[in-house]
């Protein structure tokens, strides 16, 4: 095989393990002391990961196998340094980063979630992100108000 195919073959590896960035949200980082921290553990893996690619011998495997964990180092290590740790809510009265509010949809569902930073929302398990439409239409609101998302409305039940 000639140089040329080699040294073309070792550029189209490269170019097809470069990832693009992860999409970093517009506006403040916002998170809870507990989203610090998972942000910091994600960090840490992803400099692991990194680290163990590193270490393989095969120049085209440890491309391969570094370039995610490269792309999430990139990520983790912004979100780490941008993250602007916000207080727990000092009162229930009204819904605030950090509140765990439940409200009735107009279907008669009652769902209960807890608003926090992006990196940390996870519906499945019962929190959203502060910049979700949800969290946007209930924040600042009281027990008994009501919040309109689109067509549907939604009455605040409880904030915890």
């Amino acid at each position: 095989m000639s140089v040329a195919f080699t040294k073309e073959d070792s550029a189209q590896t490269a170019a097809e393990t470069m990832l693009p960035d992860r999409p970093i949200p517009a506006g403040p980082n916002l998170v809870t002391e507990a989203g610090l921290t998972a942000l910091q553990a994600q960090l840490e893996a992803a400099r692991a990961a990194y680290e163990a690619a590193m270490a393989i011998e095969d120049t085209d495997e440890k491309r391969r196998e570094g370039a995610g964990p490269l792309r999430d180092l990139r990520y983790f290590t912004e979100r780490v340094r941008t993250a602007q740790v916000m207080p727990e809510p000092a009162g229930t009265d009204r819904v605030l980063f950090g509140s765990t509010v439940t409200f009735q949809r107009d279907d008669g569902r009652v769902q209960t979630y807890r608003i926090v930073g992006e990196d940390e929302a996870d519906p499945k398990a019962g929190s959203i992100s502060y910049a979700s439409p949800i969290a946007a239409a209930l924040m600042g609101k009281a027990v008994g108000d009501a919040a309109n998302l689109g067509a549907q409305e939604l009455e605040i039940v409880d904030i915890a």
